[in-house]
């Protein structure tokens, strides 16, 4: 992950600031149509960032660029010396060894939360795989690596499996860069920064022989690990030069033309997956099938697919004691981003045994209780508007028998008001409503376009919920 903008946890944003997108092209393949429809019917997906790095508690990947930026910041007893820092960080492939490695955990704690859709990081730009690839020894099942010996060992096979068998869509994460790589960072020059140290023009031999080792990594993702759904790739910085926005300051950096051919990788990918969503993050054009700001909710409609990528806790990869978002302010997120026509992707970054922390699976129960009761607002549901008033959000049913109104509460413990005015929407006359996990058909009126929802003393005595209530109008 990251382009990288270093965003606070979660930083609302008006259309503006999605300009990039403007160009938006919008499939015509049939099959990924298809696809994309059923993805925005998900609404909520899991995210993974695991690696060698989640050994020292850092940042994925980032430490190793010669940048000086807040998050690429070199910390331990290597940090003085780049280069032996470097040798450093590549020698924890000999000492990973996640022992408790358990995707059937993983998949048990995100299905109870709701989530219908999981995305996990194949490589990350350090460039070590964690899949059985044959392009490189910088990788999980190199004998190199203690893990190897596991007979789970190819985690990214079995996290697949585990998750497609319990009905996911399966996203494969895979980083355009690799900064491990001889044809990407030349070992004649040192790397100066995030992208490639020579000019593939110049040196046409090294660059094609990175093209084809991208290329033929993916075709390993696709042609070796069943089903896929999604590729999504990361590293927008590796794109045609003529792609390059000016406007947007991390893209000012790329003085190459990286153009890694996504012509070729998405004509030989959706050979092995059909329909197959592809999202080459913010290179606009026919293969970002949808965007994905990154720690940001837009604060409006946007009318195009897409996708927050947010983290449960303040980093995308394992931190000790990172400090994790709560249960309420999660599921209040999601119905933001829903009522906007979008996906919340959440990431969780496992440790280096193998596992969680205990406050991640925490937190999914916690969403799940409040998703068992109030899921169907969620799931397949389109915005409505208008969207929004104050703190009620709407969406409704794709048949548009059903429409939602969720009221969020300042506190997680939520005391049901004696009345609600649900404002710039108008119940039909022959309309039922009701509060989700509480049968009670409640008395309303419509004022001057509202409607005015009356709940009667037993109602607020009886019903307990938190974070979030919904109202559904059926008529």
């Amino acid at each position: 992950m990251r382009f990288r903008f270093l965003l606070p946890a979660l930083l609302c944003c008006s259309i503006p600031a999605f300009s990039q997108y403007k160009k938006y092209v919008k499939p015509t393949d049939a099959a990924v149509l298809n696809k994309l429809a059923q993805w925005q019917d998900m609404k909520f997906g899991l995210f993974m960032h695991w690696g060698t790095y989640s050994q020292w508690g850092i940042v994925e990947s980032w430490s190793i660029c010669p940048e000086d930026e807040g998050w690429t910041q070199r910390k331990g007893p290597y940090s003085q010396n780049y280069f032996e820092y470097v040798k450093a960080y590549e020698n924890l492939q000999t000492t990973f060894n996640p022992v408790k490695f358990a995707p059937e955990k993983w998949v048990k704690a995100a299905k109870e939360a709701g989530m219908k859709y999981m995305i996990f990081t194949t490589k990350h730009h350090d460039g070590f795989s964690m899949f059985d690839t044959k392009e490189t020894d910088y990788k999980i099942t190199d004998s190199k690596t203690p893990f190897s010996s596991n007979p789970r060992s190819n985690v990214t096979k079995e996290i697949f499996n585990a998750f497609r068998k319990d009905g996911f869509a399966i996203g494969a994460y895979f980083s355009k860069p690799d900064w491990h790589s001889k044809d990407y960072w030349w070992p004649y020059f040192p790397p100066k920064d995030r992208n490639v140290n020579y000019d593939p023009k110049k040196y046409p031999q090294h660059w094609e022989a990175y093209k084809n080792f991208t290329y033929n990594q993916i075709k390993e993702l696709m042609s070796e690990y069943g089903s896929v759904d999604i590729l999504w790739l990361d590293g927008g910085w590796v794109r045609p030069l003529s792609t390059v926005d000016t406007t947007v300051e991390w893209q000012r950096t790329i003085k190459t033309d990286q153009d890694i051919d996504m012509k070729r990788i998405a004509e030989m990918a959706r050979g092995y997956q059909p329909g197959l969503l592809i999202v080459d993050r913010t290179i606009t054009g026919e293969y970002e099938n949808y965007t994905t700001p990154e720690q940001e909710v837009p604060h409006e409609l946007l009318p195009y697919p897409w996708e927050s990528c947010i983290t449960m806790g303040d980093s995308w990869s394992y931190v000790p004691n990172d400090h994790y978002k709560s249960a309420q302010k999660i599921v209040q997120m999601l119905i933001s981003i829903v009522s906007r026509g979008g996906n919340l992707l959440l990431n969780i970054g496992p440790g280096p045994d193998g596992d969680w922390d205990p406050n991640a699976y925490t937190r999914l129960q916690q969403i799940g209780a409040w998703m068992k009761i109030n899921g169907e607002a969620i799931h397949g549901s389109q915005p409505l508007a208008p969207y929004e008033s104050g703190n009620i959000h709407y969406t409704q049913s794709k048949d548009g028998k059903k429409q939602y109104a969720f009221l969020l509460s300042e506190k997680e413990e939520f005391a049901l008001p004696s009345q609600v005015t649900l404002k710039g929407v108008a119940a039909p006359a022959t309309s039922k409503i009701s509060i989700l996990g509480s049968g009670a058909a409640l008395k309303w009126k419509v004022e001057n376009g509202n409607t005015v929802v009356e709940i009667p003393l037993l109602v607020k005595n009886k019903w307990k919920g938190k974070y979030a209530v919904v109202f559904r109008i059926e008529g």
